[in-house]
């Protein structure tokens, strides 16, 4: 019975959802949040601290930090984390020699304890580049195969035109209810 009324409440409850959209710097964190948000490419210039927005997916209200990436914040994501049900954690595809810092920031913060629940979306950004790694390139380096205690997803996507997007956000709503 319970589940059922916890069922039904979110049915026609707004429940917001914290997000972390977080990645090196220029891998496209500032594009997606705002292709999310009006569906058109903005042009942006580093992320210094966050930029946050409400987006509204089917009555979901998913309200996103998207976190600066330079080097000299990076320590500092972690004040971001608490209450955070997803990560998303965006990917240069054309940036091969940063790859092993991507896959360094991704498990660091996989091991914190605020975010032991989250579910972690991953966007291989700039698929419409030449020569950019494909998603799979991508999950094989990473190893996101041996990731067991969070769900994770990687997408193949273009920030610029919105391609792969929204099947991202899809796939976080989906998740939703299901931990």
């Amino acid at each position: 019975m319970g589940l059922i009324f916890a069922k039904l409440w979110s049915l026609f409850c707004n429940q917001e959802h914290k997000v972390i959209i977080v990645g090196l710097d220029n891998a496209g964190k500032t594009t997606i949040l705002y292709q999310f948000l009006m569906n058109e490419v903005v042009h942006t210039s580093p992320t210094i601290g966050s930029n946050v927005e409400e987006i509204v997916v089917k009555n979901t209200h998913f309200l996103m930090w998207d976190i600066g990436g330079q080097e000299s914040l990076r320590s500092s994501w972690n004040t971001y984390y608490s209450n955070t049900e997803f990560i998303i954690l965006v990917v240069d595809s054309i940036d091969r020699e940063r790859l092993a810092i991507t896959k360094e920031e991704l498990y660091r913060m996989l091991a914190h304890e605020d975010l032991r629940k989250a579910a972690v979306l991953i966007f291989a950004n700039k698929q419409d580049m030449k020569g950019c790694m494909t998603a799979a390139e991508i999950s094989k380096y990473l190893t996101l195969s041996s990731i067991k205690d969070h769900p994770w997803h990687i997408q193949p996507c273009c920030a610029l035109t919105g391609e792969g997007l929204c099947q991202g956000l899809e796939w976080m709503t989906s998740r939703i209810g299901v931990r």
